[in-house]
């Protein structure tokens, strides 16, 4: 499948890509977009504004496609809240990691400059909060 989003990705756009490609869809292919009109026919479009995969009542795009999808993991569950908190600035929940993960992707985002170099580079981050998030009690 085509899952487009906007070009230049931050935390939550590098999350829903890393989320779609561990449990929604293994082949995904990504595309990057600066004019929301310029989205393919083909497409499936991810946080971009006025779409079903996008922020939607206060929360991530990343938590909206992880409770559509129905995907009930606690790594995933716990990953959810980070992304919110680095995404969106309301305190909604305690985690700690949020600045320090934002602060690493936008980072990330400069050195690569290039957003299928900076999915796959922040793969490894997010699979290894995964494994971290397994491990805690």
């Amino acid at each position: 499948m085509n899952w487009v989003t906007r070009a230049n990705l931050h935390v939550d756009r590098t999350a829903c890509a890393w989320l779609i490609q561990r449990f929604i869809d293994a082949h995904a292919v990504f595309s990057f977009i600066s004019d929301p009109a310029d989205l393919p026919d083909d497409a499936t479009p991810f946080d971009i504004p006025g779409h079903p995969f996008s922020h939607h009542d206060g929360d991530s795009t990343f938590e909206v496609m992880a409770r559509h999808y129905k995907i009930e993991h606690a790594g995933v569950a716990r990953i959810g809240r980070i992304i919110h908190e680095a995404d969106i600035e309301d305190d909604r929940y305690d985690a700690p990691e949020a600045p320090g993960l934002d602060a690493i992707v936008r980072g990330l985002g400069r050195v690569l400059d290039d957003d299928m170099r900076l999915i796959d580079a922040t793969s490894a981050i997010y699979d290894g909060l995964l494994a971290t998030s397994l491990t805690e009690d």
